[in-house]
C-alpha cells in the first residue's frame, strides 16, 4: 500500500505543478467571464459596477466590504453601495446564467445535488432574517442568519449554485419589520428550510443533471422530507442525527407466542445498533486520494424502518453506516449515520461516492468565505443580501473555473466559445437560444483542487479601469 501510495503521490504533486502562462490571461479571462453575466444588466454602469464588486471579492483586500472595495480601485463608494443595497437589477439572472454554465462544465448524470443549512454571525433586529437561532460556526445558539445553500458535485468538480436566506417564524408575524427590510410579499410567508430546499430543487433540479440527493443530519432529520423526495422519484441520501430510532428489517423478529399480536422488532438508536455489530458486517472501501494518504472507511448497509415524530413506523429505507479511523492508530475518530430509499442492491461504493460528495459543500462554502467574501458584507437589506450573495456565487465560480484550467493545462479561454455557443438554439429540445447547455452530459474523471488566484488583487486594478 505505501509503495503504490509513493507513486499516487508523485502523479499528484507532478499535477499540482502550474505553468505560468496559465496566469498570463487571468484579467482578460475574467472580463470574458463576467460578459455573460453583466448582459442581463440594462446598463454600462451596471456593468461596471458588478465587474468592479467580482474583482474586488477576488482582490487581496482584508474585509471585503463596499467601502474596502470601492477604496481598493480608487472609486466613489456610494454608486458601488448603491449598486449593491438597493439598485433595481435582477440577481436571478445571474443565478440562472451561473446554473446554466455549471450544467455545461460540471454536468454529469452521476451529480449530486448538495442541500445546506450554513449560518453567518450577525447581530442588530434591522439585519433581515436575523435571530436567535443554532449558529454552527459559533457553536452555540446566537443571533445570526441563516441561509440554506445548494451545492453541485460531479466527477468533475464541486460548486455552489443558489442560497436561499431563511426567514424565522417570528419574522413572517411582524409586517413592520418585514416592510423595513424589504422583504418582498411573495417570499414573507413561513417556510421551513426543507420547504426551501424543495423550492430550490424545483427550480434547478431539472437544469442539474444529478443522480442523488444529499444533506447534512439537519436536512434528513424529517421523515416527511425524506417521503417527499421520494415521491418526487429522487434518490437520496441524508445524514440523520445518532439518536434515530430504527428497526432493522434484516434480523429475525422476536417467536411469537401464540396469543395476542406478533412482537415487533424492538427500536433502537442508530448509534447504538451501529455499535453492536460484528465486525465482520463492515466492509472497507477505498473512496479517494487524500492529502495524507488514501481515504478509507469502514461502511454497513442493512434494510431498516425508522420512527417518525407520530410514534409510528416509517417507510422502509436503507441505513448506511460510515466509520472513519484515524490513520495513526486505526481507531474510530468519527462515525456518520445515513438514511436511503435506494435499491437494496446498491453497492457499497455508490454510498461511500455520495457520502463524500455531501462534505464538499462544507469545502465550497469555506472557500466562498475565505475567497470570494461570502460573509464578509454589510447590507441589511433584502435586495442588498441577494445582490452581494449573487456576485460572490460568481467570483467562486470562477475560482473554481480557474482551478479547471491550472488541472487541465490548456491556457485557452473555454468562456468566450460558450458564449457565443449559447446563442445558438438546441436541437435536442425546446429550449431555444441556449444551447448547449440544456443537453450536455459529458463525463470526466477528474476531481478540483483548490486554489486560489492570488494574482487578480495585484492585477485587477489596471482592468477595472
Amino acid at each position: 500500500m505505501e509503495a503504490r501510495y509513493a507513486i499516487r503521490k508523485n502523479q499528484l504533486l507532478q499535477e499540482c505543478q502550474v505553468a505560468p502562462e496559465i496566469f498570463h490571461q487571468v484579467m482578460p479571462r475574467l472580463h470574458t467571464f463576467m460578459a455573460p453575466f453583466v448582459e442581463t444588466l440594462c446598463s454600462q454602469a451596471l456593468h461596471q459596477h458588478a465587474r468592479t464588486y467580482v474583482g474586488g471579492l477576488l482582490s487581496d483586500v482584508e474585509r471585503k466590504n463596499v467601502e474596502s472595495m470601492a477604496y481598493r480601485f480608487g472609486q466613489e463608494r456610494l454608486p458601488l453601495q448603491r449598486f449593491i443595497g438597493w439598485a433595481d437589477w435582477d440577481d436571478a439572472l445571474l443565478r440562472q446564467e451561473l446554473r446554466h454554465q455549471v450544467a455545461h462544465h460540471l454536468g454529469h448524470n452521476e451529480g449530486v445535488l448538495v442541500f445546506d443549512p450554513s449560518a453567518l454571525a450577525k447581530s442588530g433586529p434591522e439585519w433581515v432574517g436575523v435571530a436567535r437561532q443554532w449558529c454552527g460556526r459559533l457553536g452555540k445558539v446566537d443571533h445570526c442568519q441563516v441561509a440554506l445553500s445548494l451545492g453541485y458535485v460531479s466527477a468533475k468538480g464541486h460548486t455552489l449554485v443558489d442560497m436561499r436566506l431563511y426567514l424565522p417564524k417570528e419574522w413572517s408575524q411582524e409586517k413592520a419589520r418585514l416592510d423595513k427590510a424589504g422583504v418582498p410579499t411573495a417570499s414573507r410567508g413561513y417556510r421551513t428550510r426543507h420547504q426551501l430546499a424543495l423550492e430550490l430543487l424545483a427550480q434547478h433540479g431539472a437544469t442539474l443533471p444529478h443522480r442523488w440527493i444529499a444533506g447534512d443530519d439537519e436536512m434528513g432529520r424529517p421523515s416527511w422530507f425524506r417521503r417527499r423526495l421520494a415521491e418526487l422519484g429522487e434518490r437520496y441520501l441524508l445524514a440523520v442525527p445518532s439518536n434515530t430510532l430504527i428497526r432493522d428489517l434484516e434480523t429475525a423478529p422476536p417467536v411469537y407466542s401464540g396469543q395476542g399480536h406478533h412482537p415487533q422488532r424492538s427500536w433502537q438508536r442508530v448509534e447504538q445498533w451501529a455499535t453492536s455489530l460484528a465486525e465482520d458486517a463492515w466492509r472497507r472501501v477505498d473512496v479517494r486520494d487524500g492529502a495524507k494518504g488514501p481515504l478509507v472507511v469502514d461502511i454497513v448497509k442493512r434494510r431498516v424502518v425508522s420512527r417518525t415524530p407520530r410514534r409510528q413506523q416509517g417507510d422502509e429505507e436503507m441505513v448506511v453506516v460510515l466509520r472513519y479511523r484515524d490513520r495513526d492508530n486505526q481507531q474510530v475518530v468519527q462515525v456518520d449515520f445515513y438514511l436511503s430509499h435506494a435499491a437494496p442492491a446498491t453497492p457499497l461504493w455508490e454510498f461511500a461516492r455520495v457520502a463524500k460528495a455531501e462534505h464538499r459543500i462544507e469545502e465550497c462554502l469555506q472557500r466562498s468565505k475565505s475567497e470570494a467574501g461570502l460573509a464578509d458584507y454589510e447590507v441589511r437589506h433584502w435586495t442588498g443580501w441577494h445582490h452581494h450573495q449573487t456576485l460572490s456565487l460568481l467570483a467562486t465560480w470562477f475560482l473554481v473555473t480557474e482551478t479547471q484550467r491550472g488541472k487541465n493545462g490548456r491556457p485557452r479561454s473555454r468562456y468566450r466559445r460558450f458564449a457565443k455557443a449559447s446563442r445558438r438554439s438546441c436541437t435536442r429540445c425546446s429550449n431555444a437560444g441556449r444551447w448547449p447547455r440544456c443537453c450536455t452530459n459529458a463525463s470526466s474523471d477528474c476531481d478540483a483542487t483548490s486554489w486560489h488566484v492570488s494574482i487578480i488583487g495585484n492585477s485587477l486594478t489596471d482592468w477595472l479601469h
